[in-house]
């Protein structure tokens, strides 16, 4: 029997504040727990119909993890519009920011390599674990992802696969690992 990791189980968890809307008579707000606040970038040079499909699938997947997702933005495979994405989210404040595509072996393919620039601590263990659940869920592009992970400032920044099979299984092995970092970051940042 396998235990979900729960983030807002961890000393240091994030709460935001939120009123009860459900009982009028209710004069307090209620703390309700949350992993992080969360942006996605799309990365990608080609036109496709799936990719519309991409940043709500993220969203989705994200906030079923207890993230808040304030925003999705598509960039292409240029290094200094990814550099941008990336340092825009990081200066914004993000937890935690997960792009998407670029991750290959074709020449546009650069999103490690401009990831690693503006991360201050890599997080390798985490990228082979994506790599390594890709290969048990056949997403033969998770497989062969050179995506990074890893933390600028107090944000977590990690790169997946595009296809929707590397996204969702990514998504189930990366949430709870960055949650944890998260996690770790906030109670740091408390001291």
């Amino acid at each position: 029997m396998s235990t979900r990791f729960d983030p807002r189980s961890l000393p240091g968890g994030r709460r935001v504040q939120t009123d009860v809307d459900f009982d009028p008579a209710a004069s307090e707000p209620v703390d309700t727990p949350i992993a992080g606040r969360a942006m996605v970038v799309v990365v990608t040079d080609r036109p496709d119909p799936r990719e519309d499909s991409i940043g709500p699938l993220v969203t989705e997947l994200l906030e079923e993890e207890g993230f808040l997702v304030g925003g999705v933005v598509g960039v292409s495979s240029d290094a200094a519009e990814v550099r941008k994405a990336l340092e825009t989210a990081v200066v914004g404040g993000f937890d935690f920011v997960v792009t998407i595509g670029g991750t290959g072996v074709g020449p546009r393919d650069i999103t490690p390599e401009v990831t690693d620039e503006i991360l201050d601590q890599r997080l390798p263990g985490i990228a082979e674990a994506i790599r390594s659940s890709g290969l048990t869920a056949g997403a033969v592009d998770s497989i062969v992802s050179r995506g990074s992970v890893g933390v600028s400032g107090s944000t977590v920044v990690a790169n997946l696969a595009p296809s929707r099979a590397a996204i969702r299984d990514g998504m189930a092995t990366l949430c709870p690992l960055v949650s944890y970092v998260v996690a770790q970051l906030s109670a740091f940042e408390e001291l």
